[in-house]
């Protein structure tokens, strides 16, 4: 029974140790590959540009106007940073945290 609980507690320090390193993500210009931050996501993405979320583990998904519409009202701040393409990855910065969310006073 002891060895069963370090085995998970042993887990869990695992999955929260690399936890924030699962969470960092890039936003990535996927139209114009050899963008360096001359403008900001924003100006692309009036201009009709494409985007994508890569992981750092190098997952890549492909983002939607309507996944990039919630993002900006989840995270607007992800849209004032310079993009980058595909080149230039690892220059780009990575995706601000999200700012707390808010709970009701009812709740407090």
């Amino acid at each position: 029974m002891r060895f069963m609980f370090k085995v998970v507690a042993l887990a869990l320090l695992g999955i929260f140790w690399l936890a924030p390193g699962v969470f960092a993500a890039k936003l990535i210009c996927i139209s114009k590959e050899k963008l360096r931050g001359e403008e900001t996501v924003n100006n692309c993405l009036v201009k009709g540009e494409r985007f994508a979320l890569v992981g750092e583990d190098g997952s890549v998904r492909v983002l939607t106007k309507e996944e990039l519409d919630l993002m900006k009202k989840l995270n607007p701040k992800a849209f004032d940073q310079k993009a980058y393409g595909i080149v230039y990855q690892e220059e780009a910065p990575q995706l601000p945290k999200l700012p707390p969310m808010a709970t009701p006073q009812k709740y407090q």
